[in-house]
């Protein structure tokens, strides 16, 4: 067999947006493409002309970025989009998602939701479900898809079983295409006995694998913590669950430390209940964060301390979280929901956390998440027409909705191509 070099092609665009947080954008920037669709080179056009002499560079007036990563979303409950009300915290929603609930609309509203994901520039998904309803259409979409398999069970007799139909739903997916990753993981620390989430972590951990946990996301969580009363309890009683291990009586962070629930392995998501020496144990551990700030804002009408995390050093990712609680799949609203909040922080740190950010969160900042050589992130097309942008990030941030941006180059999915 004959190795060929694989083919390379050249984009020309008016700025590159790079998505590490840091890099300024590259005015007259260029890329070099293999034919897999990984990045060969970055850089200034007329640099990268003359290094790439060969190469034909295709011209284009709009700003390029990398393809999007939404961090976490949970797309089995998307056929209950704008139908659960919020505002009234999170075990009201609760109560309204299980009386909404529409599992014959749940294929069909999956596949939509797939395909919306790829309309709004989706690279990269962080998806977190109970029934792996969401596998099949995950497996054939053009983008890649950790999926994170979420445990619940309160009672200490229950544990074992649910350890056991995990092993057994995952033994039923059978081999997954190279776009899927699988892992078990903890739902929350309020809704699994602590041998269970032990169990879970172990697992990861021999593994070599990153989980994800709800964590600090409400009221109702800390006070069942803290001091074992409050709406989740009586939701737990209701719903006739047998909680049976003793009340923690500390702050949902402390209590995660408490289990080993903290570290470079466990995502933490949401973090909007989050307070001051909390977020301190979170940097200590290393342990990724993301936020899900327009479904926070839905169900508690809050958002995260977006500056208190930017000034301990942490680089959030973004999710979206489910359309039970968010009305899009689009991680840049997202982005400009934080912006409106939070002006002071600047568009180059919301854009990398819709992509860089959110990248490093899943653990696959080798692949996605910016525009650097050896990464096949996908390159997102944000035209301008006839005038240039004077701010190529502010633009971006400004742009709303599929229509305003499409794919040059899809996320690379292959292994790359040696020269």
């Amino acid at each position: 067999m004959v190795n060929r070099k694989p083919q390379l092609t050249g984009v020309r665009a008016t700025a590159l947006c790079i998505g590490d947080g840091e890099t300024p954008p590259i005015l007259d920037g260029a890329l070099v493409l293999d034919s897999a669709g990984f990045i060969r080179a970055v850089g200034p056009a007329q640099e990268l002309q003359a290094s790439f002499a060969g190469v034909e560079f295709e011209p284009h007036s709009a700003v390029l970025m990398p393809g999007l990563v939404n961090a976490h979303t949970h797309l089995e409950l998307s056929a209950l989009r704008g139908q659960v009300p919020g505002g009234r915290g999170f075990v009201p929603w609760l109560r309204a998602l299980r009386e909404h609930s529409r599992p014959e609309l749940d294929g069909e509203a999956i596949d939509a939701a797939v395909s919306a994901l790829l309309r709004h520039g989706t690279a990269l998904v962080g998806e977190v479900s109970n029934t792996l309803a969401t596998v099949p259409f995950l497996a054939t979409a053009p983008f890649y898809a950790c999926v994170f398999h979420e445990l619940i069970g309160v009672a200490s007799a229950t544990v074992s079983a649910i350890e056991e139909g995990a092993r057994l739903a995952e033994k039923r997916l059978g081999t997954l295409p190279d776009n899927v990753a699988y892992r078990r993981t903890p739902h929350t620390l309020f809704s699994m006995h602590p041998r269970l989430i032990a169990g879970v972590l172990d697992d990861a951990r021999t593994l070599g694998q990153r989980v994800s946990l709800h964590l600090a996301e409400h009221a109702a969580e800390r006070a069942m913590i803290e001091r074992g009363d409050g709406p989740m309890v009586d939701f737990i009683r209701e719903a006739g669950l047998n909680w049976d291990w003793p009340v923690p009586g500390r702050s949902p962070v402390h209590y995660a430390e408490q289990l080993g629930a903290l570290g470079p392995d466990v995502i933490a998501v949401h973090l909007t209940d989050v307070r001051a020496d909390e977020l301190a144990l979170v940097v200590k551990y290393g342990s990724p964060v993301v936020l899900c700030p327009r479904s926070n804002l839905h169900i508690e009408v809050r958002l995260p301390p977006l500056q208190a995390l930017l000034e301990a050093g942490i680089k959030p990712g973004l999710g979206t979280d489910s359309l039970a609680s968010c009305p899009t799949l689009d991680v840049l609203d997202d982005a400009r929901a934080l912006a409106q909040r939070f002006p002071t922080v600047k568009a180059r740190t919301l854009l990398a956390m819709a992509t860089g950010y959110g990248a490093s969160a899943l653990g696959m900042a080798d692949r996605f998440g910016r525009l650097a050589a050896g990464l096949g992130p996908g390159v997102l097309a944000f035209p301008h027409g006839a005038t240039p942008p004077a701010d190529p990030e502010a633009f971006v941030l400004a742009q709303r909705g599929p229509e305003d941006r499409h794919w040059l180059q899809m996320p690379a999915l292959a292994p790359r191509q040696e020269d």
